[in-house]
């Protein structure tokens, strides 16, 4: 069985409902999957922080090779770009149309094989896409690495799936850990934090910040 390497596909997978063919929580899963993309480049070297903003070192050579789409296309932003605080970066996912990060990952794993694709209609009206993953032992197994980072010794956590379990809990991924889980395990996850570096605290602000502006537009349309 071939696991994804990239934290966004993991992420993606992971909160995917394989009983509705679709993913959870659409509304933050796109600021998660930018974490997950922020991450990635930052624990393969290609990211690192200057003066709390997140800034892309022009090489490029082994550490780009086997980058997700989406990470890639995001790097390439940052590089063109003025530096940015990674909250901002993680609030500059788009929510809608085609460039939004669940469609770039989704399409990704598609051409990889891991997923299939299938168009559909609801109510024989409105355009979906329906996504069946090609082996449920995917997400089985990328489950169980996270239950893996909270419960085994810490020592012996790999790094990714460390930065995997900080990025489920920064991001509130019920489809993985619910609310009593990252209560009862959260002194664990703040251990496994650093191996995401600034990121989780990055997205949580995010989340929050979006929470309020959709408070706000709820309260100016009642």
């Amino acid at each position: 069985m071939d696991l994804p390497v990239n934290l966004p596909e993991k992420l993606y997978l992971l909160a995917y409902e394989p009983r509705r063919g679709r993913t959870t929580q659409h509304s933050s899963l796109n600021l998660l999957l930018q974490a997950g993309a922020l991450t990635e480049l930052l624990r393969r070297g290609l990211l690192y922080e200057e003066g709390r903003k997140a800034v892309a070192r022009v090489r490029t050579g082994a550490a780009e090779d086997g980058l997700d789409p989406y990470s890639a296309r995001l790097l390439g932003q940052i590089r063109a770009g003025r530096p940015h605080s990674w909250s901002s970066w993680v609030g500059r996912a788009k929510s809608t149309g085609r460039d939004q990060p669940i469609r770039w990952v989704r399409d990704g794993l598609a051409d990889s094989g891991l997923v299939t694709l299938r168009p559909h209609r609801v109510a024989g009206l409105f355009p979906v896409t329906l996504v069946t993953l090609d082996d449920p032992g995917v997400r089985e197994a990328l489950a169980a690495s996270v239950t893996g980072a909270l419960k085994g010794p810490l020592s012996r956590v790999d790094p990714a799936d460390a930065a995997l379990t900080a990025l489920v809990a920064a991001g509130k991924l019920r489809s993985v850990l619910s609310s009593r889980q990252r209560r009862e395990h959260r002194g664990r996850i703040g251990k496994l934090a650093p191996a995401a570096g600034p990121v989780p605290r990055a997205l949580g602000m995010a989340l929050a910040w979006r929470m309020a502006g959709h408070a706000a537009e709820a309260a100016a349309a009642g």
